[in-house]
């Protein structure tokens, strides 16, 4: 890691995202070694992900920006007892982010839906996304749709 020019700005920073819930790998799937470069940082308030070897590469998401939260099982995974977790942010970075074989999925994926739930209440943030219109639904404000989707005059 680099030196930190301003030790006590860096504290800060690191006390408002949170205490570390959660440090988990990427592994392989074969036998669920950890030889990956891919690193994630599971916070009260935050979510980071750190890649690379050579060139590393942090990316941090907002613990309320996590709308929803999914998990699958291959075959090959339950045997290794990994699992791959899929979250769906409202991040600019990342809409989706990929968690490939992990450990502990059901646990990290129960938190953070439980953290991003409490973390909106604390910031009093409501998730706005797709609230009842599709694409072929938005009209004029002063048009009124009937049930068949016929606009009236």
């Amino acid at each position: 890691m680099a030196k930190v020019a301003n030790p006590e700005q860096y504290a800060q920073s690191t006390e408002a995202k949170g205490t570390l819930k959660y440090k988990e790998r990427g592994r392989w799937l074969l036998f669920g070694l950890p030889w990956t470069f891919t690193k994630y940082e599971i916070r009260d308030n935050d979510f980071t992900i750190i890649k690379g070897f050579f060139t590393v590469r942090e990316n941090d998401c907002y613990m309320y920006k996590i709308s929803d939260v999914e998990i699958t099982r291959s075959f090959l995974q339950r045997l290794a007892g990994l699992s791959t977790i899929v979250l769906y942010t409202s991040d600019v970075t990342d809409r989706t982010i990929v968690m490939k074989n992990i450990k502990h999925g059901k646990e990290i994926k129960d938190f953070l839906l439980q953290a991003s739930e409490s973390a909106r209440l604390r910031r009093r943030t409501v998730s706005m996304q797709n609230i009842g219109f599709g694409a072929g639904d938005i009209h004029d404000v002063d048009d009124v749709d009937d049930l068949s989707g016929h606009i009236d005059n």
